[in-house]
């Protein structure tokens, strides 16, 4: 397998998770806002940094967890026990990772002046505040019934 076939692959893989799970689309979402509402809070380097790998680190869990869920699907779709601990424990790492990431937010963007920063951008800028309410509703859109599913992805 080439190098260049090997990024395909794995962007193949990331457009799979994005089409067929929710959670994932909801991920892109909140990630999208934190780096949207993220420049009103002068964050230092690390602060990016941490911002950074804590957004990467959930997305990663979730397409890890997604495959481990389509490998157990597959490899045995009648229910069995250690098949469902499996899946468990995977969603059980998304979820502690999701938490850290909620609890990383708080902690970053517990900042007043950061917030009214944002409130008076979007207050004087109406074109923006627009521009930030159509995102919000095509974001809820996106979220809940998400992408085109009619593409088949190709095994290699």
């Amino acid at each position: 397998m080439s190098f260049f076939k090997g990024f395909l692959y794995a962007f193949s893989g990331i457009i799979h998770c994005i089409k067929n799970e929710r959670n994932m689309r909801f991920h892109t979402v909140a990630a999208l806002y934190v780096l949207i509402f993220a420049r009103f809070f002068h964050f230092s380097r690390g602060e990016y940094i941490l911002l950074l790998l804590t957004i990467s680190s959930v997305m990663v869990l979730e397409a890890v967890n997604t495959a481990i869920e389509e490998l157990c699907d597959k490899v045995s779709p009648e229910r069995d026990e250690h098949i469902r601990h499996a899946k468990d424990a995977a969603a059980g790492a998304v979820l502690i990772a999701a938490c850290f990431a909620a609890v990383i937010g708080v902690v970053l963007f517990w900042n007043g002046e950061g917030w009214l920063a944002a409130l008076h951008f979007y207050g004087s800028h109406p074109w923006h505040t627009a521009a930030l309410m159509i995102l919000s509703v095509l974001s809820v859109l996106y979220i809940v019934f998400g992408v085109s599913r009619s593409s088949k992805t190709k095994q290699h």
